[in-house]
Parts: structure tokens; sequence; C-alpha cells
């Protein structure tokens, strides 16, 4: 018989519970536990898995009491070259540089940009609506503007909508539009409705086109509007509610 708590109400694993207070991620959580750095009513439990209840008072992270963060939710516009982690193994400039000695508490990345791309880029404590904003089902649709080698025809756009067959996975645009045409290169708007990596350019790639730049400029209805290149600002409550599941703009 198990000598884990058993008492009435719902229980989670001990390092979920530290990620869902917005102290750390959940990998980060676990091997704090691990490490012996987490105590449940005066006692040390090394057990990631180990059952309390979410709103448990009695538990303590370095001998602080773990109480629940308010979540924080921001917005960056990420400049061309940096990575989207918190450490690189390269000793590459990463995303977090642009928040200087902010005192932001644990952040992460909500979805990814690679490191040539550009553009709006979220950030949160709040595991649960990072989740539902990544989700390739039910997220929000996201916008990009595209500058590609060569002028794009009528055909290109009813491909790229089409979709193909890449590595196991079929991708596909939501819409495409050219935004403008220059001499050689052209730039368009292109609109995802799920979540692959590097979707957008594996596309362009099968069809022949290089991507020049690749900007996302929005996300459902949250668009990056002015933000200079590097900065950034928090979401207000409005926003954050737009991106919950259910909210979706198509």
């Amino acid at each position: 018989m198990s000598g884990r708590p058993n008492r009435e109400g719902v229980r989670h694993g001990l390092a979920r519970v530290l990620s869902k207070r917005g102290l750390c991620s959940r990998s980060e959580a676990e091997r704090r536990v691990r490490e012996g750095r987490v105590r449940v009513a005066g006692r040390v439990v090394r057990d990631p898995e180990y059952p309390v209840l979410l709103d448990a008072a009695n538990i303590e992270l370095d001998g602080v009491g773990a109480s629940a963060v308010a979540h924080r939710y921001l917005m960056l516009n990420k400049p061309r070259g940096l990575v989207t982690t918190a450490q690189d193994e390269r000793g590459r400039d990463t995303v977090y540089r642009c928040f200087g000695d902010a005192e932001l508490g644990w952040i992460a990345p909500v979805g990814r940009l690679d490191k040539a791309s550009e553009g709006l880029l979220l950030f949160s404590s709040d595991p649960a609506w990072a989740a539902g904003v990544s989700d390739p089902a039910r997220g929000p649709v996201k916008t990009y503007h595209v500058q590609i080698e060569g002028l794009p025809d009528d055909r290109l756009l009813a491909a790229l909508h089409a979709g193909i067959e890449d590595a196991g996975e079929w991708l596909r645009v939501g819409a495409a539009r050219v935004l403008r045409l220059g001499g050689r290169n052209a730039w368009l708007e292109v609109v995802l409705d799920e979540g692959r990596n590097r979707q957008i350019r594996r596309l362009l790639g099968a069809h022949g086109i290089a991507v020049m730049r690749l900007v996302r400029v929005a996300i459902g209805r949250i668009e990056l509007g002015g933000l200079a290149k590097g900065a950034w600002r928090e979401l207000t409550d409005g926003e954050v509610a737009q991106l919950r599941p259910g909210a979706r703009a198509d």
C-alpha cells in the first residue's frame, strides 16, 4: 500500500504544481525536486510525481514558501539572429537578451521562431495558457510576412494552399496572398492555421522558392504593430483573454 497522502481533493504531481504556480518550467521543477530542494509539510520530497493539492500551502522551495506568483504575459519583437531558448549549448545569443535586467521571474517562450526568423514572439509563466496558444489544432492562427526570391504567380499561391507531404507531415497554408512585388523578389502574407516546424520555409523550398526574410506579424488578433525591434511589452488582460482556446480568430 502506498504511503502517499490520500485525502480528498484533486492532486497533481509535485513538479507540475510548481510549474503551474509559475515558479519554473516543468523540467526545471523536476530537477529541483530530485535535488532535494523541495519540502512538503517539512519533509524533503525527491519524487517529482508525489501527489499534492494544487493550492497546498505546505510546499517550500529552497526554504521559502512556494506560493503561486501572478502570471506574466509578454510579447517581444524578436530580432533576426537570436535563438529561442533560455540557454544555448553553442553559446549563441538568445531571445532572453532582449529583456536585459528586467525582473520578470520565470517566463518561457510560447512556441518558437527559428534563428533566421523575426517578429512576434510571446512569453508567459502560465503553462496552461501557453499550451493553448501553441496547440496546432485549437490555437490561434498565425500571420507572417515573407520576402521571397522570385515573383510568385497564382499557381504558386494555389500550390501553397493545396499543400505537400514532407518528411511524413502534410504541410499547407491557411491563406496566402501577394503583398507587393519588386523587380526580382516579392512579399507574401501567409496565414497558418496549424503549427509545424519551419513550415513556411519547407513549403516554399519544395517549390524551389528561397525565403529571404520571414516576419511573424500577428497571432490571432494580437498584432506586432509598431513595437520596435528587440522591444517587449506586457499583454493587456483583453489580449490574454483573446488568445485563450475558444477565442480563435479565423
